[in-house]
């Protein structure tokens, strides 16, 4: 072997051995028994080579792209890098991954090479290793994990088993023949018993991951060629591209990861669902065109279509849409589509969802912070007709849902289903403080903010009084920190720190201390002006301040 061809191959190994430490440098076995579902930690390693210079990652290289064209000055020849690197590195990588602890590795390891030549580009398999054993441990695993936790399951499971069972799912090296639809039961089942759990939306953010990658690394390189960037994808379909069972196999796969990430993405990955319907539509789908037509066939067509001289509706459940076309600006017209909404709804229309509205009126509610969308201008519209407040508190009551949120909301305008048909109501009626409590129990205050709006707003509307307090303190209570609210003057009048101080008591010293900063700042602030107050009042101030548990 030539000395630069020696000098080159010490060069790869020593940077084969650098990653090998910087792997190593890790709690191998308390990682994976975070969940039985993971076996191991590193399955893929690629080693780039360009112009003398080495790099060993944990990349994993696409070998159906070209190598690129013919380098002049480079070192090595493309003969040499298959007949000569490619054997010697396979077997270091072999030797080394041997004397690395079990824990380290996953079931399957694929060690891949991207080497600039004098020819051009060679994207090579330099290693392929399954470890039989840790495949089949697996394999169990996964089935009882799915007997157990899922189809027998009661209680909602951990995002990171999750994340580890979809994509083993999708990995045809542990289930080569295994039935999509059998796949998506699972998926349903995973969404299904961690539905009203804080974590459902990790959940499903894994599923779609999982479901994506399969299919922008699997299926669509089967039909298509990608003719623009990695990150800006454009799809081309190939002229010997043939889908010789349409409505069955891996595109119910395709369409299924298209539906979630219409429905639960958010809307800058609308585009890349959108993408996958119209490639499968391309590819002589009739199912992916109906999908886009008249949605998932879950619901009977008179459930989601309503037509008459009044108003229009129709909503599709795959792109969770409803859309609403006021044809004469009345208050029947907004009863017609608040019933449609709710029936909808209760019978399992995705909850997150979005409405687009064709009105020639432009309400909106007055608070702030809200989005200044369709479905918000709806329910502000049809508030305008008091008789159709009770119909408004019927939908609020079915739409509410935790960790759900309309689709046409992001960042800190998401907003749970329900959101402004309660504020409105809140707003207008002191009558409807307690579905305003209801709502407020239901807000998951980590992933949503505008409820801090809706309470200076409650609070200004209504004023600070013995029949107010109660429903500010809820509020509070699910609001955040940053929310600026000014009534502290009114809560020291004596009736109303009596009142408050029996809303706190029962509630953790977090909790006052959360409401205590939202009214004066914090307990330190309460103290002194406790202090400097007199008789009972201070005594009272003094107690809530108390009450925060700071000393």
């Amino acid at each position: 072997m030539e000395s630069t061809l020696e000098t080159i191959l010490d060069e790869m190994k020593q940077e084969i051995d650098n990653w090998i430490a910087y792997i190593s440098d890790k709690d191998a076995e308390k990682i994976v028994k975070r969940t039985k579902l993971q076996v191991g930690i590193h399955g893929h390693a690629l080693l780039e080579y360009a112009k003398g210079r080495v790099d060993v990652t944990d990349d994993e290289l696409n070998l159906t792209l070209p190598g690129g064209k013919a380098i002049p000055g480079e070192l090595l020849s493309e003969e040499e890098v298959r007949e000569q690197i490619v054997p010697e590195l396979a077997s270091y990588m072999q030797h080394k991954l041997n004397a690395l602890p079990p824990a380290l590795i996953d079931y399957q390891f694929t060690f891949d090479g991207k080497f600039r030549t004098r020819e051009g580009g060679v994207n090579v398999r330099i290693l392929e290793f399954v470890d039989e054993t840790k495949k089949q441990q697996l394999l169990e695993r996964i089935s009882i994990y799915i007997a157990d936790k899922l189809e027998a399951g009661k209680y909602p499971t951990k995002p990171l088993e999750t994340f580890f069972l979809s994509r083993h799912l999708l990995d045809e090296r542990l289930f080569p023949d295994t039935d999509p639809g059998v796949i998506i039961s699972v998926f349903e089942n995973i969404q299904q018993v961690n539905k009203g759990n804080k974590h459902l939306a990790e959940h499903r953010n894994n599923v779609t991951g999982a479901l994506r990658n399969w299919v922008e690394s699997h299926w669509l390189p089967c039909y298509f060629d990608n003719i623009g960037t990695q990150w800006q994808k454009e799809y081309k379909k190939r002229s010997d591209a043939r889908l010789e069972n349409m409505e069955q196999g891996p595109i119910e796969l395709a369409l299924y990861a298209a539906i979630l990430i219409l429905k639960y993405e958010p809307s800058y990955s609308r585009s890349v669902g959108l993408a996958i319907l119209n490639c499968a539509i391309e590819l002589g789908s009739a199912q992916a065109k109906r999908l886009t037509k008249e949605g998932s066939g879950t619901f009977a067509k008179e459930d989601v279509s309503f037509r008459d001289e009044l108003a229009e509706c129709t909503a599709n459940d795959v792109f969770a849409e409803v859309t609403i076309a006021i044809k004469q600006e009345t208050e029947e017209s907004y009863a017609q589509a608040l019933r449609f909404l709710t029936h909808l709804l209760s019978l399992g229309f995705p909850k997150s969802y979005q409405i687009k509205l064709k009105s020639s009126v432009k309400q909106w509610l007055p608070m702030k912070g809200l989005a200044k969308s369709s479905t918000h201008r709806f329910f502000a519209n049809a508030l305008e007709y008091p008789n159709l407040h009770p119909l408004l508190e019927e939908y609020a009551r079915v739409a509410m849902e935790p960790f759900e949120w309309y689709a046409d909301t992001e960042g800190e305008k998401n907003c749970m289903p329900g959101s402004y048909a309660v504020f409105g109501l809140g707003l207008t009626d002191q009558d409807y403080f307690p579905l305003v409590e209801q709502y407020m129990g239901m807000v998951d205050e980590e992933h949503q903010s505008v409820q801090n709006h809706f309470t200076v707003a409650l609070a200004e509307r209504h004023g600070i009084h013995l029949e107010t307090i109660p429903t500010l303190v809820k509020c509070m209570l699910h609001s955040t920190d940053s929310m600026k609210l000014k009534i502290h003057t009114d809560m020291e009048d004596e009736a109303h720190l009596r009142l408050l101080l029996d809303q706190v008591r029962g509630l953790q010293n977090y909790e006052v201390e959360h409401i205590v900063y939202l009214i004066w700042g914090g307990a330190d602030k309460l103290k002194k002006i406790a202090a400097k107050a007199e008789g009972d009042r201070g005594k009272w101030l003094f107690e809530l301040a108390q009450a925060t548990g700071r000393s």
